[in-house]
């Protein structure tokens, strides 16, 4: 029975949606589950041994004669952002420093070339040399035995590095990598007060012996030190991991609830078409609950069919998402487990338990009669109960899917509200078409009576449609009108260069450079680093926040700065400034205010080169974070910082006729660091990209799922409208005034989709821009015009096709048939 409705068409729709659904959801699946295995199997690697110790200070002697008296293996490694220079050109690039014996697990790969076949090795950069990756060959225009100047040194290129085991995903890697002998770290006079290294230990050892080190120093962590082993290897690429696959599930889950409801109009039009059978079935002596056992059971192997079809797509796809994202995950991903194939099973089975299976509940209540009488044969409608089932059903789906009961319901809610909107909206859209049904042809007005007489069925088409081009719009046309909004506001003449790490004894020197170059002296603020110890004299910590920003705020050392004057792009919402200050105080933007629940009064300490620093908080400020001015979270009075170890930093704008003064002033002054922030914007750029494709290629399975859903709604209504074209044309219509007559009804239900659709972007990128991003963001004509355009194209091409078998078939024999 399944093999001869599948033949006849019987299963196109439903089959077709749940392919959909189960392919949405798995194409994510496969390729979270390909990262994760990943990091699963190079966790030694990517910890360079057994365990990582992570610290903002160079570890105590006290860890390495613990690590020493327990036998234990050791590397150490520093990094750090740095500029290089070569060829009078400079580069900012990543800084490593290694021990002779890294990596203690894993091998460094290097090339005697570029386009040279790669090697492992177990040796690291002799003194006097760097290993360095093709990114920076190709940005200075080197090859491997050319001079790099890495600070204060000169050190030959000996090889290229190709991979190294702490990149092995290539997540998070934006810089290139130089990676030089730790014995050079000092001569290259790079390291300088208010310098940011992250100070790595790599142990490897016996497995209890690891363990027992491990449970001695985690009580024995201070701020600003954490432990990773290979449970938690690399925990900011895992967060990342589970935010991404959160993120494209939940999108996934538009598809899947769209192609529910193709799902259920599919299987009650399966129902309506097999209720003569039943009927013959129970003549012949089948009970209702045997009827139901005979086509429950086919649709539940129809289902795992489709839902292994439908996760064979999801691993194709999975393809092309690895490809879009391929900057951030890496190229080379191990096979996926068992799981994906398991979920991408469980969801078909759900989605045909939830909405094909209902409605067929109803056909062991067929009467016998109905083989005499089609009229008296008929059976109720589907009850609410079971409806509520499927809505159940898809809440459960929703809480499994956002993998948070808080999140699972605000998406449940979310897309209830969206709904409801939606639903009205479209609605009120179908409503104002009717008036226009007096201005045209016969065709014109038999089109737009029949969405009055379909009207739920217009409705849900509409809905459907109208949320997938909804999102499509946002991620395609209105992503970019906010990120032009987001440029425009940046002046053109505003900061487009950070420089950090100058000394006291350099700005002299420096503000002589930018005189010479015939650019304008920038500010240079005082910049002290200091870790919050205490609020009104508690002790706090990361423990102490629930917030994860807190909890980073708190685990890292702030910025500190002192002045007499209110900055530029800084305004005063609370207390009052203290200018220059008769006694200890701080300024605190009101942004970190509010995420550490500071308020005026409070009194801060903080840790300052060993020694503490308190004050009261006088004064709340907000800042302009796009005017690319250095910006502080915490101001002190003069008086208050200056003993301290201080460097300075400034941004200032670089014309582009001036490109050249970035490499004078960095051999000038080889310890700066200068920040290109319009390069770090288009890497950025790049990186979005690269999300929104795989977004984009998510939320296409949305688009054909509404797709899906007005072809089921229209071979829901197959028989009906086949009815209505055979009496119309045995009285006379003719093809061609039937055709202008369907083509009027969809386009009328496209042009409402697509005002729907480019509306409801509209609304929302206006949202967005006026609470999210806070922009001064007015959107685009092009949103709702580009709507008007795609949505009467996609319902009328998918109208027409679900509509020619009606159009095709014999007056007489379709009267005949309903009879």
């Amino acid at each position: 029975m399944l093999v001869r409705d599948a033949r006849a068409g019987e299963l196109n729709v439903l089959g077709f949606a749940l392919v959909l659904a189960v392919a949405a959801l798995t194409s994510v699946s496969f390729l979270t589950d390909r990262v994760e295995q990943a990091l699963v199997l190079q966790s030694h690697e990517l910890l360079g041994g057994d365990l990582l110790l992570s610290a903002d200070h160079p570890w105590p002697a006290a860890v390495a004669r613990e690590v020493a008296a327990r036998n234990l293996a050791r590397a150490e490694s520093a990094s750090f952002p740095s500029m290089v220079s070569a060829n009078a050109h400079s580069h900012l690039a990543d800084i490593k420093v290694v021990s002779s014996n890294y990596p203690l697990r894993g091998r460094l790969r290097i090339a005697s070339a570029s386009g040279q076949t790669d090697a492992p090795t177990r040796e690291v950069p002799p003194p006097g040399s760097v290993w360095v990756d093709e990114r920076l060959l190709s940005a200075l225009d080197l090859a491997v035995g050319d001079e790099l100047r890495v600070g204060s040194r000169e050190l030959r290129i000996a090889a290229l590095l190709t991979l190294e085991p702490e990149r092995g995903l290539n997540l998070l890697a934006f810089g290139p990598r130089v990676l030089m002998h730790q014995a050079d770290l000092a001569s290259t006079g790079l390291v300088q007060p208010g310098s940011r290294i992250t100070w790595r230990l790599h142990l490897a050892g016996e497995k209890d012996v690891v363990t027992d080190f491990r449970q001695w120093l985690e009580p024995r962590l201070g701020r600003g030190e954490k432990l990773e082993t290979m449970d938690n290897a690399r925990p900011e690429l895992r967060q990342m991991l589970e935010r991404a696959q959160r993120f494209l599930r939940l999108a996934a889950l538009l598809a899947v609830v769209l192609a529910a409801i193709a799902v259920g109009l599919a299987a009650h039009r399966y129902m309506e078409r097999h209720l003569d059978g039943c009927a013959v079935l129970r003549c012949l002596g089948a009970s209702g609950r045997q009827v139901l056992l005979i086509h429950g059971g086919a649709f539940i192997g129809f289902g795992l069919l489709a839902a292994l079809v439908g996760s064979l797509v999801g691993y194709g796809v999975q393809e092309l998402l690895q490809r879009f994202l391929a900057g951030l995950v890496g190229p080379a991903l191990p096979p996926p487990s068992w799981q994906p194939w398991v979920q991408g099973l469980a969801i078909g089975l759900t989605l045909v338990a939830g909405f094909a299976l209902p409605p067929l509940l109803q056909l062991r209540k067929v009467s016998t009669l109905r083989v005499l009488r089609r009229e008296t044969g008929g059976v109720e409608p589907v009850s609410l109960v079971v409806w509520l089932l499927g809505a159940v059903v898809l809440a459960g789906l929703m809480f499994w899917v956002a993998g948070d009961a808080t999140l699972g319901g605000i998406v449940l809610g979310g897309f209830a509200a969206a709904f409801l909107i939606y639903g009205i909206l479209a609605r009120l859209l179908l409503a104002l078409l009717g008036p226009l049904r007096h201005g045209g042809g016969i065709g014109w007005r038999y089109g737009l009576a029949s969405l009055r007489r379909r009207l739920a069925s217009s409705l849900i088409q509409a809905l459907a449609l109208g949320l997938g081009l909804t999102t499509l719009l946002l991620i395609t046309v209105a992503r970019d009108d906010l990120l032009a909004a987001w440029k425009s506001r940046v002046p053109p003449d505003a900061p487009n260069r950070f420089a950090i790490n100058i000394q006291p004894e350099q700005r002299a020197v420096l503000q002589t450079r930018f005189t010479a170059a015939g650019l304008e002296t920038p500010l240079l603020e005082p910049m002290v680093r200091g870790r919050l110890v205490a609020i009104n004299g508690k002790a706090v910590g990361p423990a102490d926040y629930a917030d994860e920003r807190a909890q980073r705020l708190m685990d890292r050392e702030f910025n500190l700065s002192w002045g007499e004057q209110l900055p530029a792009g800084n305004r005063i919402s609370g207390g009052r400034w203290h200018g220059a200050g008769s006694g200890p105080a701080f300024s605190v933007e009101q942004g970190l205010a509010e995420t550490l629940g500071l308020r005026l009064g409070d009194v801060l300490t903080y840790d300052i080169a060993g020694n503490t620093v308190a004050a009261p908080i006088t004064s709340l400020r907000k800042l302009d974070w796009d005017s690319m001015r250095v910006n502080f979270f915490v101001i002190a009075p003069p008086g208050l910082l200056e003993k301290f170890p201080v460097s300075y930093i400034t941004s200032f704008h670089l014309p582009p006729r001036k490109s050249g003064f970035v490499d004078e002033l960095v051999g000038a002054l080889p310890n700066l660091t200068v920040i290109d922030v319009a390069s770090v914007v288009r890497q950025l750029q790049d990186t979005l990209d690269q999300v929104a494709r795989a977004v984009q290629a998510v939320f296409g399975f949305s688009l054909l799922a509404g797709l899906a859903v007005l072809y089921a709604a229209l071979q829901s209504s197959a028989d009906e409208r086949a009815q209505e074209l055979a009496v119309l044309r045995a009285l006379g219509a003719r093809s061609f005034q039937l055709r202008q007559a369907l083509a009027a009804e969809f386009l009328a239900l496209g042009l409402a989709t697509g005002l729907l659709g480019g509306l409801g972007a509209s609304l929302i990128s206006a949202l967005l821009a006026r609470w999210v991003f806070h922009l001064p963001y007015v959107p685009s004509f092009d949103l709702p015009l580009i709507g008007l355009l795609l949505g009467p194209a996609l319902v009328l091409a998918a109208g027409l096709l679900g509509t020619r078998q009606a159009l095709a078939s014999s007056p007489m024999q379709v009267l005949r048939e309903a009879l």
